[in-house]
């Protein structure tokens, strides 16, 4: 039997979620949503046929399974909110909220709470996203099934066994979009620094990323094997791999993405002030 889940915040990684439920077979009369915005919980309404409540507690209290899909800033009164809720139903909640750590989570639900924390991407909103995920001990094995299929309606989903590794996921996946979009958004600009127009730049670019990502997705070599593949011996490609490596890309990248863990963390520390000074 399928269990009740209801949204709290019903923005577009919500949209994304829901939409891939439905697209997957899950019973529409199952999926519940909330949102403090009239419009918007109109828009739900009428896109989905889905009922979106502006009463977070009201909601939540027939579901099983209560996803936080707010802003980092507003997790803590919403939790304080549904704490009753929770420990009444004994629901699982998961968390979408960047940042957030389960004891801070738990804390503002006043207490034990069988908790999933998460770390989607963007491309999760056209449902090819890279989510890990993360189980408190207060989890069962069937409820961490429940929301890995909840988070796989958005894309591939990872289970992380310590929560400190969702900062580098965060670091890989979550911030990772961006820096293949810097990547593709330099390879357009040379393109047509080097003679190419506009619109020709930008779907070579664009299809060659998209092209390249399928196959290292699909087969069975590695990406430096793939790499050495294509590379042939006092070629074009070798010649531009030399230029990256003697700039030292590697080094460039790994210092990076170590900011953005670092920036995570510090991030997460931020946010639970409230409960770490109490």
């Amino acid at each position: 039997m399928d269990s009740t889940i209801c949204f709290i915040g019903a923005g577009n990684m919500s949209l994304s979620l829901m939409g891939g439920l439905l697209a997957s077979g899950y019973p529409k009369d199952k999926i519940l949503a909330t949102d403090p915005s009239a419009d918007r919980r109109q828009e739900v309404t009428q896109s989905l046929g889905i009922p979106c409540l502006e009463s977070n507690t009201e909601t939540a209290a027939q579901a099983d399974i209560i996803l936080l899909a707010v802003k980092p800033q507003q997790l803590e009164p919403v939790c304080e909110e549904l704490a009753d809720t929770v420990k009444t139903k004994g629901a699982l909640v998961i968390s979408i909220a960047a940042g957030v750590r389960t004891d801070d989570i738990a804390f503002w639900l006043g207490g034990e709470a069988a908790i999933v924390r998460t770390m989607p991407n963007t491309p999760a909103l056209i449902r090819s996203g890279a989510t890990g995920l993360f189980a408190t001990a207060s989890v069962s094995d069937a409820q961490k099934d429940q929301a890995e299929n909840i988070l796989r309606a958005a894309g591939l989903t990872v289970w992380v066994p310590q929560e400190s590794d969702l900062d580098i996921v965060t670091a890989i996946s979550g911030s990772g979009p961006a820096y293949y979009f810097l990547f593709m958004e330099a390879m357009q600009a040379a393109g047509q620094k080097l003679g190419l127009d506009e619109s020709t730049a930008r779907l070579l670019t664009i299809q060659t990323a998209f092209g390249a990502a399928k196959m290292a997705l699909e087969s069975p070599d590695d990406c430096a094997t793939l790499r050495q593949k294509v590379t042939s011996p006092n070629g074009t490609t070798e010649k531009a791999i030399q230029t990256f490596e003697q700039h030292d890309l590697r080094a460039i990248i790994e210092e990076a993405m170590t900011a953005a863990k670092d920036r995570a963390i510090s991030l997460a520390d931020e946010l639970g002030t409230t409960h770490n000074n109490s």
